[in-house]
């Protein structure tokens, strides 16, 4: 061997290790970091996608050792990234704008679901079709949750106010028996989840009222980190969203798969039948018209200035709440 060529095989030799200390996988090698993400509610079928991830490996690719938390709405699990409990959440991201705009240290770096899915909903039975029907009716509620945030720009919206129906509060499943035993008239849920629940438990079917119907197509769900983790671990923010991607875009591919890991995870997350068909109505939720060719999670600046206005307008956030720039980024995203 000439020499010249020995350094030249050397040298390739050299770049071939360097590139595989650097990659994912060798990450892994390495050891894992133990992450934790806290999901914005008890588990139901917009939460598959994160399953499949872990199950087919894409965390642990990124050297990434994933715990997957269930919450308890969107405001406490806002609280637990901003308190550095926990690094990564999935919460509403109007909910985290306005509690950011009030000083809590957090960040947007990726948009799930960018066509709004909340809504209100009860039997049909009860002949509820439009909001003027709201009144006189029991509406069932869960404090601090995503859906209670945004309720008073809906309301706002649509001309009611709160003293022209009653209202109760409990958690997800004590908002769900009220509206199945009859203990309320409706409920403010997602259109690809309690729906389907309160359908499975009554065999009856359910109206849906969607807030985007009446001009509330807001930002929903997205994943938040505190401004700490995104200045001082960027890498693992990356490789976290990269992964979080790559498990959305299978999702979106093969919903069966996505939700069966989920059971297979936690078998009391729900009916596989009825999962399936929320994941099915939560994907379409994953882009706007005007960003249909994006990969999951990244946002286009026109829904993001218009959530952002709507907050301002009917949402409580102040005028002096700064730029919509400071409360989300897409830097992070592959």
């Amino acid at each position: 061997m000439k020499p010249a060529t020995k350094r030249s095989t050397l040298a390739s030799l050299a770049a071939g290790a360097l590139a595989l200390s650097l990659s994912p996988m060798a990450v892994h090698a390495q050891g894992k970091e133990k992450v934790s993400l806290m999901l914005n509610w008890y588990l139901y079928s917009e939460h598959a996608p994160f399953f499949l991830g872990k199950e087919r490996g894409y965390f642990e690719a990124e050297g990434i050792d994933l715990d997957i938390q269930e919450g308890r709405g969107s405001g406490p699990t806002i609280q637990a990234v901003a308190a550095k409990s926990v690094p990564f959440g999935y919460a509403d991201v109007g909910t985290m704008i306005k509690v950011a705009a009030k000083g809590a240290p957090v960040k947007s770096v990726g948009v799930a679901l960018q066509k709004s899915p909340m809504s209100v909903m009860g039997l049909s039975e009860k002949n509820i079709r439009k909001p003027e029907d709201i009144k006189g009716k029991i509406v069932a509620v869960t404090p601090g949750d995503s859906m209670s945030q945004i309720w008073p720009l809906f309301l706002k919206k649509t001309g009611l106010k709160e003293s022209d129906f009653k209202t109760v509060a409990g958690d997800g499943q004590t908002k769900l028996n009220a509206v199945i035993n009859g203990q309320a008239d409706l409920l403010l849920g997602y259109l690809m989840d309690q729906n389907i629940k309160i359908q499975d438990a009554t065999k009856k079917p359910v109206t849906v009222i969607p807030f985007a119907d009446y001009g509330i197509n807001m930002v929903v769900s997205g994943i938040i980190a505190h401004k700490d983790t995104l200045k001082d671990k960027p890498d693992l923010v990356k490789r976290f969203m990269r992964a979080a991607t790559r498990a959305f875009e299978e999702s979106e591919k093969n919903p069966e798969a996505a939700v069966d890991a989920m059971l297979k995870a936690n078998a009391k997350a729900g009916v596989r039948d009825s999962l399936i068909v929320g994941l099915k109505l939560t994907t379409p939720l994953y882009r706007t018209p005007d960003a249909a060719s994006n990969r999951p999670f990244r946002v286009s600046a026109k829904n993001m200035t218009e959530t952002f206005a709507l907050l301002q307008e009917y949402g409580g956030l102040e005028k002096s709440a700064g730029k919509v720039e400071d409360y989300y980024t897409n830097e992070f995203l592959p």
